[in-house]
């Protein structure tokens, strides 16, 4: 079927951006909170509560069965954190230190970027969100069954791990370079960083790994009984017997789309090698199809608009 060709997908320019509205705000949101929490508020106090220690008590997420996380040295008072429902949501967007926010924004963006791209932002924060909110339920309950790791627990890393899954699964055959010189394909590399945090997340450690687990699981599962994700169980275990997607130097994604390039007749052919249709094509009718990729997602467009895609990049 002609579906099932490598078709071209716009890279840079046009319809697929480096940070695309979700990924650029995510990032300016968390380094904002960052900066206020780490920066602003750590020197000022409340009634004598340092004021991170408020942020702390009512924006992390805190065991259901409540937490002590310090006390009020004007009064003596011990501090008791409360679980609020809000928490599921506002935890993802705090972070211990810089390191923590450094690589969980860069993997945001590494592995987010062509995510968004391809499903579409509204599609892509639905899904980063319920990533994060999945590793959360999954900590608290393990938490309140075992009653270990009884701490609080910050940071977007549930949320990321979601999205890490989400990249493997959709390029799994795709080279990630570890330390800028190692080339592994997504797959593995991921796959590693899971079956690690499965194997840590008994160990007492300031990482929750077992939100980590979560949001992959949440995210995997969701991938899964997407019914507009072609995508599927079987395939993707084939894909670790032989490469679906093509060498990186073959990719799709890797072929340009310049705006300014002149687009005359298309023409397009069978599988079998006719030719179906000859059509002229004009620069604002590919503009069209690449702003509803940026809005929408590449899976939505027709067929007719794929081949047009498709035939247009050949004479780029």
């Amino acid at each position: 079927m002609y579906n099932e060709r490598d078709y071209y997908r716009p890279t840079g320019l046009g319809g697929f951006s480096v940070f695309p509205p979700v990924i650029k705000n995510l990032l300016i949101i968390n380094a904002i909170v960052y900066l206020i929490n780490n920066l602003i508020l750590a020197n000022l106090s409340v009634s004598g509560i340092p004021a991170e220690v408020i942020i702390t008590r009512y924006f992390a997420l805190i065991p259901i069965s409540g937490l002590p996380i310090g006390y009020n040295p004007l009064t003596g008072e011990v501090l008791t954190a409360l679980f609020y429902p809000w928490q599921l949501v506002t935890y993802q967007f705090l972070h211990a230190n810089f390191s923590h926010i450094l690589f969980n924004m860069i993997a945001l963006w590494m592995f987010g970027m062509e995510i968004e791209n391809l499903w579409g932002s509204k599609k892509f924060l639905i899904y980063y969100l319920l990533c994060g909110i999945g590793g959360a339920i999954v900590q608290l309950l393990v938490q309140l069954i075992t009653g270990s790791g009884m701490a609080q627990t910050v940071g977007a890393s549930g949320a990321i791990f979601g999205v890490m899954i989400a990249f493997a699964m959709m390029f799994p055959d795709r080279y990630i370079y570890i330390y800028f010189l190692i080339p592994v394909k997504a797959k593995y590399l991921i796959a590693i960083l899971v079956v690690f945090e499965f194997m840590s997340a008994g160990q007492p450690s300031l990482v929750a790994h077992v939100v980590h687990l979560g949001g992959a699981v949440v995210g995997f599962l969701f991938i899964l009984f997407d019914k507009n994700n072609q995508f599927s169980f079987g395939k993707m275990m084939n894909s670790f017997k032989k490469s679906t997607y093509g060498s990186p130097k073959s990719n799709g994604f890797r072929k340009r789309f310049s705006p300014n390039a002149k687009v005359e007749d298309a023409d397009f052919y069978e599988i079998n090698g006719q030719k179906k249709e000859n059509i002229h094509v004009t620069q604002e009718e590919i503009d069209k199809i690449l702003d509803k990729i940026s809005q929408s997602g590449y899976q939505n467009l027709t067929e007719h608009e794929k081949k047009i895609l498709f035939e247009a990049s050949k004479k780029s």
